[in-house]
């Protein structure tokens, strides 16, 4: 079924390098005009979780942030399906890490985590006007190239499991440029899950990668996208290098599968 529905949306794209270069950027900005009258709509009633005690509020921010993200990508032609929400147990709050090949994985990821999360995000986007409130709302901000302020944020972001909230990260830094499927692994997330103790659940996202690839500007088309949460991986008894290594060979084989 999904195979004919891929089959049937390739077919309803515009063949040859030109008219897809030309439908991909009105396809971009049919997604930007949806993408900022949507959140208009949104924005008061997610703002509203700051009335709400922390870990409720960020359980009320995520499902309307949901709600949104599903009605855009309907409306941009890229519909999501979610797998593996059962590796989910309730009460325990985890690490979930994401491979990172386009912009879109960013909207996507956090609404369709089950539970309140936050996500690991650069403090320069909290300046941007109304944006960077709902940005900041969702988000534990981090300069990266200030040491002072990456210490703050991993203190920030034990402090967020330590309230039964997961934390959402790109272990692969920035997007992914290279020809590898999944690039290595930085340290952060894995240091965070041996010290807070707590267990890792890997995300492997697709079609994020074809819908807006990175080497184009400005371009987006529809496709169906998926996102794949994987068992827990425990980080007891591990070092940080060897809960890394698992947890990427996991996701590498899980990516080709799906590819």
């Amino acid at each position: 079924m999904d195979e004919d529905l891929n089959n049937k949306s390739a077919k309803a794209l515009p063949t040859g390098g030109l008219g897809v270069a030309i439908f991909g950027r009105i396809w971009a900005l049919w997604g930007l005009i949806t993408f900022l009258i949507t959140f208009l709509i949104i924005f008061i009633p997610s703002m509203l979780s700051h009335l709400m005690e922390e870990a409720k509020g960020q359980k009320y921010f995520i499902a309307v942030s949901k709600i949104w993200m599903n009605v855009w990508l309907f409306l941009i032609g890229c519909p999501v399906k979610v797998t593996g929400n059962e590796n989910f147990k309730p009460g325990k709050a985890y690490i979930v890490v994401f491979n990172h090949n386009a912009l879109l994985d960013v909207p996507l990821s956090a609404p369709f985590v089950p539970g309140a999360n936050k996500t690991i995000a650069k403090a320069s986007f909290a300046k941007i006007p109304i944006f960077g409130s709902f940005y900041a709302r969702g988000s534990v901000l981090v300069d990266r190239k200030n040491e002072k302020s990456r210490s703050k944020s991993f203190d920030a972001m034990k402090k967020v499991l330590a309230k039964g909230m997961h934390m959402c990260i790109y272990p692969e830094g920035a997007r992914n440029r290279s020809s590898e499927p999944i690039k290595p692994f930085y340290d952060g997330a894995f240091k965070l899950a041996v010290v807070a103790k707590k267990d890792i659940i890997p995300c492997v996202i697709t079609g994020t990668k074809k819908a807006m690839p990175i080497n184009k500007k400005f371009f987006l088309l529809p496709v169906r996208l998926t996102m794949h949460f994987l068992p827990a991986q425990t980080s007891a008894d591990k070092t940080v290098t060897e809960l890394k290594e698992k947890v990427h060979a996991e996701m590498l084989k899980e990516y080709v599968k799906y590819k």
